[in-house]
């Protein structure tokens, strides 16, 4: 069974499956996160949705690369887990499959592709404030915490 993080699911909701990879890159007990401005300003995982017939990892070297400026190298997969929510960038509620991994960042080779990001490097107790998607946290907090 799949650990659920956040909203319980709504019955009055249609939910769109949304595969996504995201990682947690650490150096020298520092997280790299981004920081995403809108729709709300948050700080996350880097990594993001998985595109129909794309591969979880190469996913997950683009959404690293796009969202941080920074290459990774050495993924290994961690876990999944499911959450509920509505995505305001894509207009639908969506049932979200989190791939999450752990890699090493490799070089930065610029700022951030996207839009509205910024590469955020974190101490452990910072990341554990910081990140607001229980799914993540739990993954930081259990793999790299007390």
């Amino acid at each position: 069974m799949i650990r659920r993080f956040g909203e319980a699911v709504r019955a009055d909701q249609r939910y769109r499956r949304r595969p996504g990879a995201y990682v947690i890159l650490e150096r020298d007990r520092r997280f790299l996160l981004t920081f995403q401005e809108a729709p709300e300003p948050e700080f996350q995982l880097p990594g993001g949705g998985i595109d129909p017939g794309e591969h979880p990892v190469p996913a997950l070297h683009r959404e690293v690369y796009e969202e941080t400026g920074y290459t990774m190298g050495a993924p290994r997969k961690l876990g999944v887990y499911k959450r509920y929510c509505y995505l305001p960038d894509y207009g639908y509620w969506a049932e979200k499959v989190c791939h999450i991994y752990t890699a090493r960042p490799i070089q930065r080779l610029g700022p951030p592709l996207e839009k509205g990001h910024t590469a955020v490097w974190a101490t452990l107790n910072e990341a554990l404030v910081l990140l607001t998607n229980e799914g993540d946290n739990w993954f930081v907090a259990n793999y790299f915490g007390n």
